[in-house]
Protein backbone atom coordinates (compact mmCIF):
# COMPACT_ATOMS: atom_id res chain seq x y z
CA UNK A 1 0.00 0.00 0.00
CA UNK A 2 1.58 3.08 -0.58
CA UNK A 3 2.07 4.89 2.41
CA UNK A 4 -0.27 8.12 2.11
CA UNK A 5 -3.12 6.09 1.74
CA UNK A 6 -2.74 6.05 5.45
CA UNK A 7 -2.79 9.70 5.73
CA UNK A 8 -5.51 11.24 8.03
CA UNK A 9 -6.74 7.40 8.87
CA UNK A 10 -8.19 7.25 5.39
CA UNK A 11 -7.60 3.47 5.27
CA UNK A 12 -8.71 3.02 7.95
CA UNK A 13 -12.15 4.68 7.47
CA UNK A 14 -12.85 2.97 4.13
CA UNK A 15 -11.85 -0.68 5.80
CA UNK A 16 -14.98 0.41 8.90
CA UNK A 17 -17.31 2.30 5.88
CA UNK A 18 -16.28 -1.47 3.74
CA UNK A 19 -17.14 -4.01 6.25
CA UNK A 20 -14.27 -5.04 7.61
CA UNK A 21 -14.16 -3.24 11.19
CA UNK A 22 -11.12 -1.80 13.33
CA UNK A 23 -8.90 -4.12 12.02
CA UNK A 24 -5.65 -2.81 9.92
CA UNK A 25 -6.58 -1.87 6.80
CA UNK A 26 -5.82 -4.31 4.13
CA UNK A 27 -3.56 -3.02 0.89
CA UNK A 28 -5.50 -1.13 -1.01
CA UNK A 29 -4.96 -1.51 -5.14
CA UNK A 30 -4.38 2.04 -6.23
CA UNK A 31 -3.48 5.38 -4.62
CA UNK A 32 -6.30 6.92 -3.02
CA UNK A 33 -6.39 11.13 -3.18
CA UNK A 34 -5.65 12.16 0.41
CA UNK A 35 -6.54 15.93 0.39
CA UNK A 36 -8.27 18.51 -1.81
CA UNK A 37 -6.18 20.26 -4.59
CA UNK A 38 -6.58 21.88 -7.75
CA UNK A 39 -4.26 19.80 -9.95
CA UNK A 40 -4.55 15.62 -10.50
CA UNK A 41 -5.39 14.62 -7.07
CA UNK A 42 -2.30 12.98 -6.41
CA UNK A 43 0.80 14.94 -4.77
CA UNK A 44 3.60 16.80 -7.02
CA UNK A 45 6.89 14.70 -6.39
CA UNK A 46 5.79 11.28 -4.63
CA UNK A 47 6.61 8.14 -6.78
CA UNK A 48 4.16 5.66 -8.56
CA UNK A 49 3.58 2.56 -10.22
CA UNK A 50 2.78 2.78 -13.80
CA UNK A 51 -1.02 1.33 -13.96
CA UNK A 52 -2.40 1.74 -10.79
CA UNK A 53 -5.41 3.18 -10.08
CA UNK A 54 -5.55 6.55 -8.80
CA UNK A 55 -8.67 6.98 -6.66
CA UNK A 56 -9.95 10.16 -6.59
CA UNK A 57 -12.47 12.23 -4.67
CA UNK A 58 -14.68 13.99 -7.60
CA UNK A 59 -15.30 13.99 -11.05
CA UNK A 60 -13.76 17.31 -11.68
CA UNK A 61 -10.65 16.03 -10.35
CA UNK A 62 -10.93 13.16 -12.59
CA UNK A 63 -11.22 15.27 -15.58
CA UNK A 64 -8.08 17.28 -14.55
CA UNK A 65 -6.38 13.67 -14.29
CA UNK A 66 -7.41 13.01 -17.72
CA UNK A 67 -6.42 16.31 -19.20
CA UNK A 68 -2.67 15.96 -18.00
CA UNK A 69 -2.17 12.36 -19.40
CA UNK A 70 -3.59 10.17 -16.22
CA UNK A 71 -5.70 7.49 -17.81
CA UNK A 72 -6.37 4.46 -15.14
CA UNK A 73 -8.61 6.76 -12.84
CA UNK A 74 -11.58 5.88 -10.77
CA UNK A 75 -13.78 8.34 -8.85
CA UNK A 76 -14.90 7.37 -5.48
CA UNK A 77 -15.42 10.42 -3.30
CA UNK A 78 -13.53 11.76 -0.42
CA UNK A 79 -12.93 9.33 2.63
CA UNK A 80 -14.29 12.08 4.62
CA UNK A 81 -17.73 11.40 2.76
CA UNK A 82 -17.49 7.63 4.15
CA UNK A 83 -17.41 8.93 7.50
CA UNK A 84 -20.40 10.64 7.35
CA UNK A 85 -22.30 7.77 6.19
CA UNK A 86 -20.82 5.85 9.17
CA UNK A 87 -21.97 8.76 11.13
CA UNK A 88 -24.84 10.39 10.24
CA UNK A 89 -25.69 13.81 12.09
CA UNK A 90 -25.95 12.78 15.71
CA UNK A 91 -27.96 14.30 18.57
CA UNK A 92 -25.44 17.00 19.52
CA UNK A 93 -24.09 17.30 23.02
CA UNK A 94 -24.60 20.68 23.29
CA UNK A 95 -25.76 24.19 20.59
CA UNK A 96 -23.14 24.75 18.26
CA UNK A 97 -20.78 27.58 18.94
CA UNK A 98 -18.31 29.67 17.61
CA UNK A 99 -16.04 28.68 15.02
CA UNK A 100 -13.20 26.78 14.47
CA UNK A 101 -10.55 28.21 12.49
CA UNK A 102 -7.90 26.51 10.19
CA UNK A 103 -4.72 28.55 9.50
CA UNK A 104 -2.54 27.45 6.82
CA UNK A 105 0.22 25.02 6.86
CA UNK A 106 3.21 23.66 6.21
CA UNK A 107 4.58 20.16 7.14
CA UNK A 108 8.20 18.21 7.31
CA UNK A 109 9.06 19.22 3.77
CA UNK A 110 7.99 22.44 3.49
CA UNK A 111 6.92 25.22 5.99
CA UNK A 112 4.58 28.58 6.20
CA UNK A 113 5.80 31.92 6.57
CA UNK A 114 3.56 34.41 7.54
CA UNK A 115 2.53 37.02 10.19
CA UNK A 116 0.37 35.05 12.98
CA UNK A 117 0.33 38.41 15.13
CA UNK A 118 -1.89 40.29 11.73
CA UNK A 119 -3.81 36.72 11.32
CA UNK A 120 -4.90 36.73 14.85
CA UNK A 121 -5.88 40.56 14.93
CA UNK A 122 -8.13 40.20 11.95
CA UNK A 123 -9.71 36.62 13.44
CA UNK A 124 -10.89 38.72 16.43
CA UNK A 125 -11.89 41.42 14.61
CA UNK A 126 -14.46 39.35 12.33
CA UNK A 127 -15.57 36.18 14.30
CA UNK A 128 -18.57 37.06 16.55
CA UNK A 129 -18.06 34.11 19.19
CA UNK A 130 -15.36 32.35 21.10
CA UNK A 131 -12.57 30.55 18.71
CA UNK A 132 -11.25 27.47 18.55
CA UNK A 133 -7.79 27.48 16.55
CA UNK A 134 -6.92 24.01 15.46
CA UNK A 135 -3.15 23.86 14.23
CA UNK A 136 -1.63 21.56 12.10
CA UNK A 137 0.79 19.00 13.88
CA UNK A 138 3.54 20.15 12.49
CA UNK A 139 2.66 23.88 13.82
CA UNK A 140 1.19 22.53 17.14
CA UNK A 141 4.63 21.26 17.80
CA UNK A 142 6.10 24.60 17.29
CA UNK A 143 5.69 26.03 20.94
CA UNK A 144 6.07 29.38 19.62
CA UNK A 145 3.80 29.35 17.05
CA UNK A 146 1.04 27.68 19.70
CA UNK A 147 1.47 30.15 22.63
CA UNK A 148 0.62 33.43 20.22
CA UNK A 149 -3.06 31.40 19.71
CA UNK A 150 -2.96 30.21 23.25
CA UNK A 151 -2.42 34.15 24.73
CA UNK A 152 -4.76 35.65 22.60
CA UNK A 153 -7.52 33.68 24.32
CA UNK A 154 -8.38 31.31 21.71
CA UNK A 155 -8.71 27.38 22.25
CA UNK A 156 -6.07 25.45 20.96
CA UNK A 157 -6.47 22.41 19.71
CA UNK A 158 -4.92 19.47 17.39
CA UNK A 159 -6.87 16.88 15.53
CA UNK A 160 -3.57 14.61 15.64
CA UNK A 161 -0.83 13.00 13.41
CA UNK A 162 -1.40 12.81 9.98
CA UNK A 163 1.35 9.52 9.68
CA UNK A 164 4.36 9.15 7.66
CA UNK A 165 5.66 5.89 6.20
CA UNK A 166 3.09 4.02 7.42
CA UNK A 167 4.30 4.97 10.92
CA UNK A 168 2.36 6.78 13.83
CA UNK A 169 -1.16 7.63 11.58
CA UNK A 170 -3.73 8.25 14.19
CA UNK A 171 -7.05 6.10 12.25
CA UNK A 172 -9.56 8.69 14.51
CA UNK A 173 -7.85 11.62 13.09
CA UNK A 174 -10.97 12.30 10.96
CA UNK A 175 -13.28 11.51 13.76
CA UNK A 176 -11.98 13.85 15.90
CA UNK A 177 -12.28 16.23 13.01
CA UNK A 178 -15.99 15.18 12.80
CA UNK A 179 -16.49 15.71 16.24
CA UNK A 180 -14.99 19.25 16.40
CA UNK A 181 -16.74 19.81 13.48
CA UNK A 182 -20.18 19.65 14.93
CA UNK A 183 -19.48 21.60 18.07
CA UNK A 184 -18.78 24.60 15.81
CA UNK A 185 -21.43 26.99 14.05
CA UNK A 186 -18.41 28.36 11.56
CA UNK A 187 -15.74 27.12 9.89
CA UNK A 188 -12.91 29.50 8.87
CA UNK A 189 -9.16 29.39 6.78
CA UNK A 190 -6.99 31.85 5.41
CA UNK A 191 -6.84 29.18 2.82
CA UNK A 192 -9.84 27.16 0.98
CA UNK A 193 -8.28 23.70 1.79
CA UNK A 194 -9.89 20.43 2.71
CA UNK A 195 -11.04 21.51 6.78
CA UNK A 196 -13.43 23.57 5.07
CA UNK A 197 -14.83 21.86 2.42
CA UNK A 198 -15.48 18.86 5.47
CA UNK A 199 -16.92 21.81 7.87
CA UNK A 200 -19.52 22.63 5.03
CA UNK A 201 -20.50 18.81 4.72
CA UNK A 202 -20.53 18.94 9.01
CA UNK A 203 -22.85 21.38 8.83
CA UNK A 204 -20.68 24.76 9.77
CA UNK A 205 -20.95 28.14 7.80
CA UNK A 206 -17.90 28.64 5.96
CA UNK A 207 -15.35 31.75 5.88
CA UNK A 208 -12.11 32.20 3.72
CA UNK A 209 -10.40 35.60 4.63
CA UNK A 210 -7.25 36.89 5.46
CA UNK A 211 -3.48 36.50 4.31
CA UNK A 212 -2.91 33.28 2.83
CA UNK A 213 0.71 32.92 3.68
CA UNK A 214 3.41 31.31 1.47
CA UNK A 215 4.63 27.71 1.38
CA UNK A 216 8.24 27.64 0.68
CA UNK A 217 8.92 26.10 -2.49
CA UNK A 218 5.26 25.81 -3.58
CA UNK A 219 3.96 24.16 -6.84
CA UNK A 220 2.71 26.19 -9.19
CA UNK A 221 1.93 24.27 -11.93
CA UNK A 222 -2.03 24.14 -11.27
CA UNK A 223 -2.06 27.90 -10.81
CA UNK A 224 -1.51 28.03 -6.66
CA UNK A 225 -3.86 30.78 -4.77
CA UNK A 226 -4.41 32.83 -7.42
CA UNK A 227 -6.30 30.32 -9.10
CA UNK A 228 -8.36 29.24 -6.43
CA UNK A 229 -9.52 32.24 -5.60
CA UNK A 230 -10.33 32.81 -9.32
CA UNK A 231 -12.40 29.32 -9.81
CA UNK A 232 -14.05 29.74 -6.26
CA UNK A 233 -14.81 33.29 -5.43
CA UNK A 234 -18.10 32.34 -4.14
CA UNK A 235 -16.55 30.67 -0.78
CA UNK A 236 -13.91 33.29 -0.20
CA UNK A 237 -14.85 36.50 2.02
CA UNK A 238 -16.03 36.47 5.80
CA UNK A 239 -19.37 35.42 4.87
CA UNK A 240 -20.46 32.78 2.33
CA UNK A 241 -23.56 31.96 0.57
CA UNK A 242 -24.53 28.78 2.55
CA UNK A 243 -26.88 26.72 -0.04
CA UNK A 244 -23.87 28.01 -2.63
CA UNK A 245 -21.27 26.73 -0.54
CA UNK A 246 -23.03 23.24 0.22
CA UNK A 247 -23.91 22.41 -3.19
CA UNK A 248 -19.78 23.09 -4.75
CA UNK A 249 -18.58 21.17 -1.16
CA UNK A 250 -20.65 18.23 -2.16
CA UNK A 251 -19.15 18.24 -6.17
CA UNK A 252 -15.11 18.70 -4.40
CA UNK A 253 -15.64 15.59 -1.93
CA UNK A 254 -17.65 13.35 -4.57
CA UNK A 255 -20.68 12.90 -2.29
CA UNK A 256 -23.15 11.28 -4.94
CA UNK A 257 -20.11 9.28 -6.33
CA UNK A 258 -19.83 7.79 -3.12
CA UNK A 259 -19.94 3.70 -3.72
CA UNK A 260 -21.41 1.34 -1.37
CA UNK A 261 -19.67 -1.00 0.48
CA UNK A 262 -19.27 -3.96 -1.89
CA UNK A 263 -18.38 -1.83 -4.38
CA UNK A 264 -15.42 -0.24 -2.47
CA UNK A 265 -14.47 -3.93 -1.70
CA UNK A 266 -14.50 -4.56 -5.57
CA UNK A 267 -12.59 -1.23 -6.09
CA UNK A 268 -9.85 -1.69 -3.35
CA UNK A 269 -9.28 -4.82 -4.24
CA UNK A 270 -10.62 -6.09 -0.89
CA UNK A 271 -14.13 -8.55 -1.78
CA UNK A 272 -12.45 -11.74 -1.19
CA UNK A 273 -11.20 -10.29 2.28
CA UNK A 274 -14.84 -9.90 3.21
CA UNK A 275 -15.69 -13.29 2.17
CA UNK A 276 -13.04 -14.23 4.34
CA UNK A 277 -14.22 -12.40 7.38
CA UNK A 278 -17.47 -13.85 6.60
CA UNK A 279 -16.31 -17.44 6.16
CA UNK A 280 -14.59 -17.05 9.80
CA UNK A 281 -17.95 -15.59 11.26
CA UNK A 282 -19.86 -18.84 10.40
Amino acid sequence: MHHANHFYGHAHVLARYAGLGDRHPPRINGYVQHGWNIGDGLAPGHPYAERTPSLLWSEQTRRRAWSVGRRNVVVIGAPFSYLLAIRPEEPPAEQREGTIWYPFHGWEGQHVKGDHRKLIALIKDTEPGPVTVCLYWHEYRMRHVRRLYERAGFRVICHGYRGHWWKDTDPYFLDKQLTELRRHRRVASNRLTSAIFYGIAAGCEPAVYGDPMILSNEDPTFGGTARIRRQWPQLHGSTVDLPTAVEIARAELGTDDRCTPAELRELLGWANLQEEEEDRDD
